[in-house]
């Protein structure tokens, strides 16, 4: 039922996004997501009689040739304002677009193909990665779920953990870690969810993302995390920043602050740098974090970008860097790593009983990638996450999922463990192929060579076109 069910779903969605826009398309989707979960979860019959409008009811109007809009409103208004804002109903108003006439028949197809999606999660997924692609190029873009999995797994959340996710889009690392400890432990999660980011709009879509799956969070109102310094540490932070962002801070930012002591600000015309020195600064004393950044944040040979990582590395918080495939986002060719920071690299409970300080590990992971079927897009392949994990899990003396142990090796052209000393020598360079490189090994070993540097050149071509809109821009503020 649900693979003939959810293209048409798909199809509608994207007419819905083209007569308003695709947040609010989506914000009316993850709505009657949530009211379709809703009715499952509480049948009528258990109780009582319903006070407001009910999922039952909307499927029966989808059906005559009344007006929708309106009463499909209504009832979001409804239900999602108690459920997101107990202490304010009236807000709901504001997350609910007004849904005009010419909507009316997209709204009635919606509602009747949503009643028979068998797996309305996935239809769930699929709206946030449909309005993820629509808003990418803006910097708004949200971590696939393969990505959102393995970050989660490599950062190992446990139950009763603080976890922030300082840039947070729709939520969907937060969900993955209340998905996570969830699995691990068989028991509701009590973790403390806190999430942050910069436009409204987005916080919307992460309010009624956790809402549709009953996760509580503190998502706070929209406020721009490289401002100030967090107020407080957490046990694990993940995040998925925008890549190579041109620009952070309205204001110039001040010399004197904690999140990088005795050290210049982190450039002005390189966020991520910025976002490195504030997820480390948010760590508590035995704080991990996981998080993406573009292959410049390891191999940056200005000054200021080469301090940065030689700080990060002479406190020991660098555990590991993981190269991953080109081309996981549906918007950039850009390749980027996977960064996994660490403020205590002793062996304790839970982590790992192998001391690895003064000790980093590098893991190329270049090629763990396959097409998604019937697309241009490229994901991580399970086999290659799974390998990423066990190396980690070895390398840390952690037990594997099964509770078994693995001993680690280095292993030419996959992983290689190195001394501070070592990176030291090489400018405190951060990228896994330095240390861990491919061998040659035949024709095979050729041509992923060449598709390698195939997309290390496209995503050269987006850098000199970034740049080019730099010195656009600095020229006409002459």
């Amino acid at each position: 039922m649900e693979d003939l069910v959810s293209p048409r779903v798909r199809q509608l969605v994207r007419r819905l996004a083209s007569r308003l826009n695709s947040q609010d398309a989506c914000r009316v989707v993850i709505g009657l997501v949530y009211l379709r979960i809703r009715a499952q979860a509480q049948p009528l019959e258990s109780l009582g009689r319903p006070e407001g409008p009910t999922w039952p009811w909307l499927v029966e109007l989808a059906k005559t040739t009344q007006q929708l809009g309106p009463h499909v409103r209504k009832a979001l208004i409804h239900w999602l304002s108690p459920a997101l804002m107990p202490a304010d109903a009236e807000a709901g108003r504001d997350l609910v677009p007004r849904l005009p006439a010419t909507v009316d028949e997209d709204l009635r197809g919606l509602v009747r193909a949503i009643d028979k999606v068998d797996r309305v999660g996935d239809l769930l997924e699929q709206c946030l990665g449909d309005l993820s692609d629509s808003q990418a190029k803006g910097g708004h873009y949200f971590t696939p779920r393969d990505l959102g999995t393995l970050m989660v797994a490599a950062a190992a959340p446990q139950d009763r953990h603080q976890v922030l996710d300082p840039v947070c889009g729709s939520a969907g690392l937060l969900v993955e870690a209340d998905r996570y400890v969830r699995e691990q432990t068989g028991l509701q999660p009590s973790l403390g969810l806190t999430g942050r980011d910069l436009h409204a709009g987005t916080l919307q879509i992460a309010q009624l993302n956790l809402a549709v799956r009953g996760i509580q969070a503190d998502l706070g109102t929209p406020i721009d995390s490289l401002a100030q310094p967090s107020s407080r540490t957490y046990d694990i932070v993940l995040a998925n920043p925008p890549f190579n962002d041109p620009s952070w801070g309205s204001e110039a930012p001040a010399l004197e602050d904690p999140r990088w002591p005795g050290m210049p600000p982190p450039p002005r015309d390189r966020a991520g740098f910025a976002w490195m020195l504030h997820i480390a600064h948010a760590l508590a004393p035995q704080g991990r974090a996981v998080f993406l950044m573009a292959d410049g944040a390891a191999t940056g040979v200005r000054p200021a970008e080469q301090a940065i990582r030689q700080h990060l590395i002479r406190e020991d918080l660098v555990e590991a860097v993981v190269a991953l495939p080109p081309g996981l986002f549906s918007h950039t060719r850009i390749s980027c790593c996977l960064w996994v920071l660490n403020r205590d690299k002793s062996p304790h409970r839970g982590w790992g009983d192998i001391d690895r300080r003064g000790r980093v590990l590098f893991i190329n992971a270049r090629r763990a990638k396959e097409r998604v079927p019937d697309t241009r897009q490229w994901r991580l392949t399970t086999d290659g996450a799974g390998r990423v994990l066990r190396t980690l899990a070895a390398w840390r003396g952690a037990a594997l999922a099964d509770g078994a142990h693995s001993h680690y090796e280095d292993e030419p052209g996959w992983c290689r463990s190195r001394e501070a000393e070592d990176i030291a020598q090489l400018d405190y360079g951060l990228l896994p192929l330095a240390y861990a490189s491919e061998q040659a090994d035949g024709d095979d070993s050729e041509l992923w060579r060449i598709d390698d540097l195939k997309q290390e050149f496209y995503g050269k071509l987006e850098e000199a076109h970034q740049l080019d809109l730099d010195l656009r821009r600095m020229l006409d503020a002459l």
